[in-house]
């Protein structure tokens, strides 16, 4: 967790870059990467080099060779301003762009690194506010660039936008990724979801780091994202990078496009927030994904396309906005269909219609699947979460305290508090979905079981609101006759009180 001190500091670099004529927030965060990725090659040749001299040997696959010591962050950093700029716009990049070739997703995404601080007073100014910045721990480093993350407050293009931390957090709490699982986010944007995933399987399943196997896989193999914004994949990767995921798959691809098609029952957890509008070049989008739904929505071809990429057995939890949940079209029916018959449908979450802003107002649920290709859907469980812990105004200020926000707060929540954060009571009834006391609660609460039956009889439409019971409290109301003698006898003492006025001022 970063302190108030080191968000100071962010916000001053910021401040910097506002003042200094930068103020898209996209591009700010841009070249803060490419500036820390600079940092974080200088900091990874020193070690090289420390363990060169230990071993007494030369330094193995050094990233700076003999004569280029002052594109390092240490040497340039004490430079003159003017000299710094010169370096860094005239050297530094371009020896970035040439990194393109090695075996690195970090390398691979800089090759069209563009440096644009415009003044050697800006360059000077935020380097040195960086180079304040302590990023020896990892888990700093992530929080850090999180936060900064954080400050992207503005809609994409194409119908992107950030998806909420705590929610994230929440969907991966429930899909509990294991060692052994394969991790795609096929719109990754920041890739949210993968380093959510990271750290949960740090957190619950220490032997991702001391087992070797699993490491490796952990570093190399285990998490993958595609998105076809380079910006996005830039930050991406930093974003995992300094989390401590050392060569995660973050690739460019379009992945309604038939480039996708390679990677067909690959993966093992499908964790997303994909588009829900935007363009969709139709010529170019898969003729697999067309035939299992023929649509332009991109959020049905999304959701045809991660049933194409789960493995049997592999499971999904991903965001839809609310019309999948209950379009009327043929595209839309037949999906939910696949869903209940063919798959295994195991849950409809309904969020809070706030839920993404000041992003977008649009009402969303997360769906959770399993892939069995031969159905097995018995009972959907629905969670209908009305609060998440921070205001739905466009503000998004938390309600509570730190340390009782997210799904998995590190105090109690009193029954007051879980009416402003019902996510820790959404994954613990989750948890026990199955146990007698979860599978007998009334629709009126806010989770419940709807069998499968119900759901065919009504056309497989999964919008928690056909299932909620609403109670409606019985209020008593007075005899209307009552109240009209009521009124009667106030006009007639209304009355009065005008003749005796009259009568004092004759």
């Amino acid at each position: 967790m970063i302190t108030g001190d080191l968000k100071s500091k962010i916000d001053r670099i910021w401040d910097a870059f506002w003042s200094g004529g930068i103020s898209n927030p996209i591009e700010v965060i841009e070249q803060i990467t490419f500036l820390l990725f600079v940092r974080r090659l200088d900091e990874l040749q020193t070690l090289k080099e420390n363990r060169a001299r230990r071993l007494k040997g030369p330094v193995e696959d050094p990233t700076f060779l003999p004569g280029q010591d002052h594109l390092r962050w240490s040497r340039f950093k004490n430079d003159d301003p003017a000299v710094m700029f010169k370096v860094v716009g005239e050297q530094v990049f371009p020896f970035l762009r040439q990194l393109a070739g090695e075996d690195s997703t970090y390398s691979d995404h800089m090759r069209d690194a563009r440096f644009t601080i415009p003044t050697p007073a800006l360059l000077s100014k935020v380097v040195d506010m960086l180079d304040d910045v302590p990023m020896t721990d990892r888990d700093t480093n992530g929080d850090l660039y999180e936060y900064m993350l954080g400050k992207i407050a503005s809609a994409g293009q194409n119908g992107q936008f950030r998806t909420p931390r705590h929610i994230i957090q929440l969907m991966v709490a429930m899909t509990a990724p294991t060692p052994t699982d394969e991790i795609v986010d096929p719109a990754c944007g920041t890739a949210g979801f993968l380093v959510a995933a990271s750290e949960h399987l740090r957190a619950t399943h220490p032997s991702v780091m001391t087992d070797a196997a699993q490491r490796r896989h952990f570093n190399h193999s285990m998490f993958h994202g595609y998105d076809f914004d380079n910006t996005m994949l830039r930050i991406g990767s930093m974003n995992m990078l300094l989390h401590g995921i050392e060569a995660p798959d973050i690739r460019y691809r379009d992945s309604l496009s038939e480039g996708a098609a390679s990677d067909e029952g690959r993966y093992s957890l499908v964790l997303a927030n994909p588009p829900f509008a935007g363009s969709l070049d139709y010529e170019s989008t898969s003729k697999a994904l067309l035939k299992d739904v023929k649509t332009k929505k991109t959020e049905l071809l999304f959701l045809a396309l991660f049933l194409r990429l789960l493995k049997p057995g592999g499971r999904a939890a991903v965001i839809v906005p609310d019309g999948v949940l209950f379009g009327s079209s043929t595209a839309h029916k037949t999906l939910r269909k696949r869903l209940v018959e063919e798959q295994k449908l195991d849950a409809v979450v309904k969020l809070p219609s706030g839920a993404f802003r000041p992003y977008a107002g649009v009402s969303t649920a997360i769906l959770f699947f399993t892939r069995t290709d031969s159905g097995g859907t018995d009972d959907v469980w629905f969670y209908d979460i009305q609060a998440d812990g921070w205001s739905l105004d466009d503000k998004r200020s938390p309600l509570l305290s730190e340390h009782k926000v997210g799904c998995m707060p590190s105090a109690s929540l009193s029954p007051d508090e879980h009416l402003r954060n019902n996510l820790p009571d959404a994954l613990s009834r989750w948890g026990s979905r199955a146990t007698e006391s979860e599978r007998s609660r009334t629709r009126t609460e806010q989770s419940f079981l709807v069998p499968k039956a119900d759901i065919v009889a009504q056309s497989y439409d999964l919008s928690l609101n056909r299932y909620k019971e609403v109670v409606h409290e019985e209020v008593e109301h007075r005899d209307p006759l009552e109240i009209i003698a009521d009124l009667d006898a106030l006009e007639l003492e209304i009355q009065q009180g005008f003749a005796d006025l009259k009568a004092m001022l004759k």
